[in-house]
């Protein structure tokens, strides 16, 4: 067993049930997007917030 997963192994078993819920769930996730030769969802995410990244700071902090 390498490192890392020893390493993964013993940060989950210390996380409360519910965290280690969502880490199970994370990676069936990945391995699902993988197994589908999907690509990362980051591209996507840039065109769906390009209107919010591409105005000035002071713009996108106005309306809060």
């Amino acid at each position: 067993m390498s490192t890392l997963t020893q390493s993964l192994i013993d940060e989950i078993k210390s996380a409360p049930e519910p965290v280690q819920r969502e880490v199970w769930g994370f990676i069936v996730l990945l391995k699902t997007r993988q197994a589908e030769g999907r690509e990362s969802l980051f591209p996507l995410a840039q065109t769906a917030w390009a209107a919010d990244w591409n105005i000035p700071e002071d713009a996108a902090w106005r309306e809060l």
